[in-house]
């Protein structure tokens, strides 16, 4: 089971991401997904994704009810962001000490085991933004911070001036990756992530759906995120998708698990984060846990991605 580095936060290989319940996927639904999440991870930590700004606080209240109704508080790694929304200045230390005690509410939680700056926030200085996370980590509110879509330049400076501070530093990347979005997390931050040893933690991890095969020219797919799953289909698309049938074929298994074990298997990556309206989506996430891909198999996906 992986762990995140520097930290003592053991997780499931796949991290279950939240942005869905209370959109996709209603309370019942997303409970049931939970339940079946948890339930395969087994012994491992059940690791759950979101964000206050996910429903407007909706997702943080339906994960903080399924883990307060099921009192499985100690058995799943909690992740949550404080988020931009609107926000004049979303990482103030201000607005980070409300933001963390709204989703500890929300959560039904006494701690956040990593809490991220969900966006940037060039409007404050990095000094205060991480003196304010520290704060949070020596009230034992959050146990390990995280950035989430910074820049490579961004985090460097973010990282040397935690350093410098002497206060907490971010533990984690959460950052936009997969089989067909590539180019901003290889050429620069994933050099960053692995000089500092910092976890990633990559989402949209099947490209908004595209990586499931059910976005082919031709088809209408009824889906809030059809419209960016499509922008995927073309020639190097179907390339991808041939390789990855290739490798499910072999394997017996579906293609979103294939996806998903090829970002788990990427230099740096910790868990990939995917999420699932319903337990049947769910199904075909699952199989990644154990799925063991050779070396051709990874160079072929790797081939077949490129530009």
């Amino acid at each position: 089971m992986p762990q995140l580095p520097g930290t003592e936060l053991t997780v499931s290989s796949l991290c279950l991401g939240g942005n869905v319940f209370g959109w996709t996927a209603d309370e019942a639904s997303s409970r049931a997904v939970l339940d079946r999440f948890h339930d395969a991870m087994g012994a491992t930590p059940s690791f759950v994704d979101t964000a206050e700004s996910y429903g407007d606080g909706t997702s943080e209240r339906i994960l903080g009810g399924w883990l307060a109704d099921r009192g499985l508080r100690d058995q799943v790694v909690v992740a949550t962001k404080a988020s931009r929304g609107e926000k004049a200045h979303p990482l103030a230390a201000a607005e980070i000490r409300s933001a963390c005690e709204r989703s500890l509410r929300n959560l039904r939680t006494d701690r956040i085991d990593l809490y991220y700056a969900h966006y940037d926030d060039e409007t404050t200085p990095l000094e205060e933004t991480l003196a304010a996370f520290d704060e949070l980590v020596r009230a034992g509110k959050v146990r390990y911070v995280a950035a989430s879509n910074y820049s490579a330049a961004r985090l460097t400076e973010a990282l040397e001036t935690s350093e410098k501070l002497s206060v907490a530093r971010y533990a984690a990347l959460q950052t936009h990756y997969n089989l067909m979005e590539r180019a901003a997390f290889e050429d620069e931050l994933r050099d960053v992530a692995l000089e500092r040893g910092l976890g990633v933690l990559p989402y949209f991890a099947l490209a908004r759906g595209f990586l499931t095969g059910k976005y082919r020219a031709g088809e209408q797919v009824d889906s809030p995120r059809a419209k960016g799953a499509t922008t995927y289909v073309g020639e190097r698309g179907d390339r991808v998708l041939a390789a990855m049938e290739e490798v499910a074929g072999a394997h017996g298994v579906p293609l979103p698990a294939v996806a998903l074990r090829w970002l788990a298997d990427q230099p740096g990556v910790v868990a990939p984060i995917a999420s699932a309206r319903d337990v049947e989506q769910l199904a075909a996430l699952l199989p990644m846990e154990d799925l063991e891909l050779a070396d051709d198999e990874l160079q072929a996906l790797d081939d077949a991605s490129l530009p």
